[in-house]
């Protein structure tokens, strides 16, 4: 029996760690296509001597991306940016160009499965750049590749995330818009097993599915959810929509902004499910509660450690 190949890009991210179990279990040899493979070594130790292989493609060079892809059964896209930083790393240059790039590289090799990991939300006529780049990732991706997978995350969280690792330790925590913002957070585990789902299930291709979780929060349910598990008292403090958006031009001059422009008017918008494309469900994965997971880790930001009382 032929040795199956998957190349994931984006490999050094949150979502690869818990991708790439998976297929090593499944009898994958994995390529860890990334700007910095070196940061993708603690990924070797998930698989056989062998089985996983870091290697140097940013989905800006498409000799290096079809490097990265040749003879692989299975392509997967976790590329994305928070923020953009530099003509290289510009939300068109990554999530753009960068996906029609892996995309083509797919086609080309013969690979039979391209996932392509999308975000809820993702709208060509969204005032957003990040929201309207992922839409028209989405786009160029099915333009050379029309039996690619979509798939649509809301917040993904995890030991590993950005959202309540960022706000976990804060001093006090900032409600933009009154924290009114609605979303359906998702765990690390249920994306990782709607990415194999949809490797493994043939009548996945072609399709796009929004992965959300099965309950809906505003930031601020969430924030104080956060805090009923880390017993932290900050406070929580107003910003209205103007001044974020101000904060956020002064922001975006930082190496690694706290907050963009970008982001306040992403937060316009309630980041749930449509209802109008399939869900996680119809891939076969049943989602977990978050209130199962965040205290596994948060517990972390507590003063006293995870033995403390509140």
């Amino acid at each position: 029996m032929a040795e199956k190949i998957a190349t994931v890009f984006g490999g050094t991210g949150f979502l690869a760690r818990y991708i790439v179990p998976q297929l090593t279990k499944a009898g994958y040899r994995v390529r860890i296509a990334s700007r910095h493979p070196s940061r993708a070594r603690h990924l070797q130790t998930q698989g056989d001597v062998g089985q996983v292989q870091p290697v140097y493609a940013p989905v800006q060079n498409k000799p290096a991306v079809a490097r990265a892809v040749d003879g692989a059964d299975v392509v997967i896209n976790l590329v994305g940016l928070l923020f953009e930083s530099g003509k290289d790393q510009s939300f068109e240059a990554t999530m753009v160009d960068g996906a029609a790039n892996v995309a083509a590289a797919a086609a080309n090799t013969g690979a039979t499965t391209l996932i392509q990991v999308s975000a809820l939300g993702a709208d060509k006529r969204s005032a957003s750049e990040y929201a309207r780049c992922k839409a028209l990732g989405e786009q160029a991706v099915v333009r050379v590749f029309p039996k690619a997978t979509i798939l649509r995350p809301s917040i993904v969280v995890g030991p590993e995330d950005g959202f309540f690792n960022r706000f976990g330790g804060m001093p006090a925590i900032p409600m933009i818009g009154g924290g009114s913002t609605l979303f359906q957070p998702i765990c690390v585990g249920d994306v990782a097993d709607a990415i194999m789902a949809a490797i493994h299930n043939p009548a996945a291709q072609g399709q796009t599915f929004e992965l959300a979780g099965p309950t809906t929060y505003s930031f601020k349910d969430l924030i104080n959810l956060m805090q009923s598990i880390t017993y932290s008292k900050a406070p929580q403090i107003h910003v209205p929509w103007g001044v974020a958006e101000l904060i956020g031009l002064v922001g975006s001059l930082a190496p690694v902004p706290p907050l963009t422009r970008d982001q306040v008017i992403l937060l316009r918008s309630d980041n749930i499910a449509t209802g109008t494309l399939p869900g996680i469900d119809a891939l076969g994965v049943e989602t977990a509660p978050i209130e199962s997971l965040l205290p596994t880790y948060l517990v972390r930001f507590r003063n006293g450690g995870q033995y403390a009382r509140a």
